[in-house]
């Protein structure tokens, strides 16, 4: 390590694990209320907003995700049977499927999203703040 660590460090640093750990409580209370688990939550704002150009996969998922591959397509077996997610070959691979969030589907993550946006900006320190300035407020498009 180059440098002694302080007790400001360690404060800064416990604070900041808490607040953290305070957003997932939310968002997990929150993504429960609208009948979903934590991980179907964040597997679905993955498949929204992950992966850029193009559809994402399963793969894309578990990257996302940080799990192996053959939990992601249980993952997305369950999401599709809630009708949360559809499914469609890749026209250029059919090893590969390309996945696509259904009407229901975003209708569950932009309720989601505006609340933890919401939260975020309720309890966000100064810096936090600042980033969260680029996002449009809840009550625009």
């Amino acid at each position: 390590m180059r440098g002694a660590m302080r007790e400001s460090d360690y404060a800064a640093l416990a604070q900041f694990r808490y607040q953290i750990r305070s957003f997932l409580a939310f968002s997990e209370t929150a993504a429960a209320e609208q009948g979903l688990t934590p991980t179907q939550h964040q597997a679905l704002l993955g498949i929204k907003g992950f992966v850029r150009p193009g559809p994402a996969t399963v793969g894309d998922v578990a990257r996302f995700l940080l799990i192996r591959h053959h939990s992601a397509v249980e993952l997305i077996d369950r999401l599709a049977k809630l009708g949360l997610v559809s499914r469609g070959a890749d026209p250029e691979d059919a090893r590969r499927v390309h996945l696509k969030l259904t009407k229901k589907g975003e209708q569950k993550l932009h309720a989601l999203s505006r609340r933890n946006l919401e939260e975020l900006r309720r309890a966000a320190s100064p810096a936090l703040n600042r980033l969260l300035k680029s996002f449009p407020e809840s009550g625009e498009s």
